[in-house]
C-alpha cells in the first residue's frame, strides 16, 4: 500500500546531519563534528529543580499554551535580554523545542503555491515544513555578502506569491548575525508589505561579540513576526525539548489550535526545568559562551593554516568552511573524510544546494576532540 501514502510526505528526504552522525557511530575511535549538542551538562540547579517538581506530583497535563509562571518567565527573560515585550497570557505558546514551533508557525501561515524566502545555506528544519504545506521555499544566496541577508537580497527574490520570510540568525550553519542595521533596512523594505517573518532565534544567547537585536524591536515589524526560541543551546537543555512562540494574539490564537491538537501541552517536568533556567538561570550561557568562543578562535585558526577559506563566525557553535578548491562534492568529501580518518562533518548541501562547496563544523564538543578533529582534517586534506 506505499503508493497511498501522501506523495509530500515521500518527497520529504531524511536529514543528512543525523544520517553523518549516526554512520560515525560504528568507528570506535571517531570523532564527531556534525550535531549541535551542546557537550555542557544541564547547570545542577536546573536538574534539582526538576527533580522537585517530580517529587511535588507535578506530572499531570499543565495548560495547553504552558505553565503561566514558565511563560511569564520567559516573557520577563526576553524583555530584560531583548527589549522585546510580549503578554504571557496571550501571545507565548510553550512547545516542543523550536522544532515544533518552526513546524505549527509554517502550517499556520502556509497555503497550497506560498513562496517562502530562506537565506541561504540554512537549516535544514525548514524546507520539509514549507513543502508539506504545498508551498515552494526560495532560496537567497547570501555568500558574497559573508552570509549575511540584506534587504538588496531580499528585494530580488520578492514576488506576488511571498508570503514569508524566514529568519534565523546567530545562523545554523554559518555562525552568522544580523545587526541592528541591516534588520532596520529589511524592516523599511517589508513594513508595508502583506509579509510575515519567523524569526528563529534559538541562538541569541550565544552571540558572541555584539548585542543580539531581533526583528520584532521594530514597532512596524511587532504585528508580521513569529519569534521562536528556547532553552536548547542557552541552556543546554535540548534532550528537555522546551521552546517558545512570541506573536500577537491574533497569530498565537490560530497557531495554538495546531500545538493543542497536535502535542496537547509540553512535558510538565520540563517546563519547570525551563522556568527554573529562565529565573535562577538568567546568565547561564555566558560560561558556555566564553568557552564556545576560545573552541571558535581555536578551529578559525587551525582552518586558516590549512589553507581553507572561512568566514569567523559571531554566534552559535558552528564553522562553515568552504572546499570549493578540491573538485568534489562536499557529500563525498564528508564520506571519505569520515571513512579515512573517523571525523565526522555535515556536508554543505544538507543546508540547501547553495551550501554545496562547503562543510559544517559543530564546535560544541570538547577542545580535546577539537584537536583530534582538526589533525584527522589536515592529514586528510593534505592527502587529497
Amino acid at each position: 500500500m506505499s503508493c497511498t501514502i501522501n506523495p509530500l510526505v515521500k518527497k520529504i528526504e531524511l536529514s543528512p546531519i543525523r544520517e553523518l552522525s549516526d554512520a560515525a557511530l560504528k568507528y570506535c575511535d571517531a570523532v564527531n563534528l556534525t550535531v549541535g549538542q551542546p557537550d555542557f551538562t544541564t547547570p545542577e540547579h536546573i536538574k534539582l529543580y526538576a527533580k522537585k517538581a517530580i517529587d511535588n506530583n507535578h506530572t499531570s497535563y499543565t495548560s495547553n499554551s504552558g505553565i503561566f509562571n514558565l511563560r511569564e518567565a520567559a516573557s520577563n527573560f526576553i524583555n530584560k535580554k531583548y527589549n522585546l515585550s510580549y503578554n504571557a497570557d496571550k501571545e507565548i505558546i510553550v512547545t516542543n523545542g523550536a522544532t515544533e514551533a518552526i513546524d505549527i508557525s509554517l502550517r499556520t501561515i502556509l497555503e497550497k503555491n506560498d513562496e517562502v524566502l530562506l537565506p541561504a545555506p540554512i537549516y535544514v528544519g525548514y524546507e520539509p515544513v514549507i513543502t508539506f504545506c504545498g508551498a515552494k521555499p526560495v532560496y537567497m544566496d547570501t555568500s558574497s555578502n559573508n552570509f549575511v541577508l540584506n534587504a538588496e537580497i531580499i528585494k530580488r527574490h520578492l514576488t506576488e506569491k511571498t508570503k514569508c520570510l524566514i529568519l534565523c540568525y546567530p545562523c545554523n550553519p554559518t555562525g552568522s548575525i544580523m545587526d541592528k542595521n541591516a534588520l532596520a533596512e529589511i524592516a523599511k523594505l517589508l513594513k508595508d508589505k502583506d509579509i510575515f517573518i519567523i524569526s528563529d532565534e534559538i541562538y541569541s544567547e550565544l552571540t558572541f561579540n555584539n548585542t543580539h537585536y531581533s526583528i520584532a524591536n521594530f514597532k512596524d515589524m511587532r504585528d508580521k513576526v513569529i519569534l521562536l526560541n528556547g532553552v536548547s543551546k542557552s541552556h543546554s537543555m535540548t534532550g528537555w525539548r522546551i521552546g517558545f512562540i512570541f506573536a500577537p494574539e491574533y497569530l498565537t490564537s490560530q497557531i495554538f489550535k495546531l500545538h493543542q491538537y497536535g502535542t496537547t501541552c509540553s512535558c510538565s517536568i520540563s517546563q519547570y526545568a525551563a522556568l527554573e533556567a529562565l529565573t535562577n538561570g538568567f546568565n547561564d550561557s555566558e560560561y558556555m559562551k566564553k568557552e564556545y568562543i576560545k573552541r571558535r578562535d581555536f578551529i578559525y585558526e587551525e582552518l586558516i593554516s590549512m589553507g581553507l577559506t572561512v568566514v569567523k563566525p559571531e554566534g552559535a557553535f558552528y564553522i562553515f568552511p568552504s572546499i570549493k578548491k578540491f573538485n568534489v562534492s562536499s557529500l563525498d568529501f564528508s564520506i571519505k573524510l569520515l571513512e579515512k580518518e573517523h571525523l565526522a562533518v555535515v556536508p554543505g548541501s544538507a543546508f540547501s544546494p547553495l551550501g554545496e562547496g562547503y562543510i559544517r563544523i559543530s564546535y560544541a564538543a570538547s577542545m580535546n576532540e577539537l584537536k583530534r578533529g582538526m589533525e584527522k582534517l589536515r592529514h586528510f586534506i593534505n592527502s587529497l
